[in-house]
């Protein structure tokens, strides 16, 4: 009988000690499609020149403002003023193709936890996102993603490197 119930306590505290353990990460989505690969960007145009860019696609959007990236400072996600000339410069241009959605994906540098630059770059993103929609741009035409310290635009360990990966960046879907 003792036998047993030795059995059923040890049974019992390797449960518990099992459902305290942490749980995996979620796995972060994949990297965007260019929806546009393999397609002519020409298709159904009367008259189309070489190497047109349409209206309203990724590349006019890149062409036309200012930048599609802001970049923010170490563990900061306000918006400042140079921050704000390019996302008034987007703002213009999402006014003026109404139908065109985008997702703001929100990155950090190196440095910080996982969990931490995930928080991080959705607040940066967020940011951002509140501010197209209040210089109107609506709200459903936006998503938002985090991709914290997984997705680096400059691969140093140096200031220069983290700065340029403490960014938000406006991808126009279509």
């Amino acid at each position: 009988m003792t036998k047993i119930k030795t059995t059923l306590v040890v049974a019992a505290m390797a449960l518990a000690i099992a459902g305290c353990a942490k749980k995996r990460p979620a796995v972060l989505p994949p990297a965007p499609v260019d929806q546009n690969a393999g397609v002519d960007p020409n298709a159904g145009q009367t008259n189309p020149g070489d190497g047109a860019i349409v209206p309203g696609s990724d590349a006019d959007f890149k062409r036309s403002v200012t930048s599609n990236t802001v970049h923010f400072g170490l563990d900061q996600y306000d918006i400042d003023p140079e921050a704000r000339a390019i996302l008034d410069s987007q703002a213009a241009w999402l006014q003026r193709y109404p139908n065109v959605r985008i997702t703001i994906e929100g990155h950090c540098d190196e440095r910080g936890t996982r969990e931490y630059n995930l928080a991080l770059g959705d607040r940066r993103a967020n940011a951002a996102k509140n501010y197209l929609a209040a210089r109107g741009v609506t709200a459903d035409r936006m998503t938002v993603i985090s991709y914290g310290k997984e997705r680096p635009i400059a691969l140093g360990s140096d200031e220069a490197s983290y700065a340029q990966n403490r960014r938000a960046v406006t991808i126009v879907l279509g």
